[in-house]
């Protein structure tokens, strides 16, 4: 618990970094309640974590009707912490008024954050709540919907701050999302990978000696052949991957091989051993 408290506790602190140094004072939004919170700050001149905070109370609710107790206190925790830390990081001036520099880095910083909070339990934004909630109800996925709802906010920000600022915070978005993914899922993200090899106990006697990793032998059949095949399985990470392309390249060119990403891996014996 402490652990989760302490990562949501960053993650927000970083969010509101990557906004108030960065992407507010050069007229970059984000996309969802927080670029709307943005924009309407920007009109009224009121206070920018007074609206993260108030905005995102409808959709704290509806997630801790729909998706958990734990899920909404934790939600409503990071809220809490970002719409603070903006509060108190207001008056620290711009880190630089370069937009470019601004959209890169403020979109990094803001991506971790978010990510921190997501591996934690919670959640930053109100819209990830709502397409998580209507997935089962309307023909779009989660990323679908929010991708939709984000687009509208940052086509928004053109007739806001300009068109330029809305391309930026294009740029700043999209960084973000995918800082989110690595934060997420970690540089040692996992792969599923099987092997299809007439030198199959070669090749995998190779990748348990020179890569460090247990493989499995499946029993397989070609459907146009009939020929019965051995079919190699094992679990690597993302690291690892273009060292398992060269094993299997040095020992039969012409092997199948089908790559995977894998959410999650328990359990069996998947340690990290040294790679040579």
């Amino acid at each position: 618990m402490a652990k989760r408290i302490i990562g949501i506790l960053l993650g927000s602190i970083l969010f509101s970094i990557g906004l108030e140094i960065f992407l507010v004072p050069n007229q970059i939004i984000d996309g969802g309640i927080v670029g709307i919170s943005i924009i309407i700050s920007h009109l009224t001149g009121l206070s920018l974590g007074w609206f993260l905070f108030f905005l995102n109370l409808p959709f704290l609710f509806l997630g801790y009707k729909q998706i958990g107790k734990t899920f909404a206190i934790s939600t409503l925790l990071g809220v809490a912490i970002m719409s603070v830390s903006t509060a108190l990081l207001h008056p620290i001036p711009k880190l630089t008024g370069d937009p470019l520099l601004s959209a890169v880095f403020g979109g990094i910083i803001l991506g971790i954050g978010v990510g921190m909070v997501i591996r934690n339990g919670g959640s930053l934004d109100g819209t990830e709540i709502v397409a998580i909630v209507f997935n089962k109800r309307i023909p779009f996925s989660v990323g679908e919907t929010v991708m939709i709802f984000n687009i509208f906010i940052l086509g928004s920000a053109g007739f806001i701050f300009g068109w330029d600022h809305a391309m930026y915070s294009l740029i700043a978005y999209y960084i973000a999302f995918k800082m989110i993914d690595i934060t997420i899922q970690g540089l040692d993200e996992s792969r599923s990978v099987w092997i299809i090899s007439e030198k199959h106990r070669e090749i995998g006697d190779s990748l348990l000696a020179r890569l460090g990793r247990g493989v499995t032998y499946l029993n397989g059949e070609g459907a146009y052949t009939g020929d019965d095949k051995k079919v190699i399985f094992c679990v690597i990470t993302r690291l690892e991957e273009a060292k398992l392309r060269s094993i299997i390249e040095d020992i039969d060119e012409g092997a199948f091989l089908a790559i995977g990403s894998v959410s999650d891996v328990k359990g069996g014996n998947f340690k990290k051993k040294d790679v040579h």
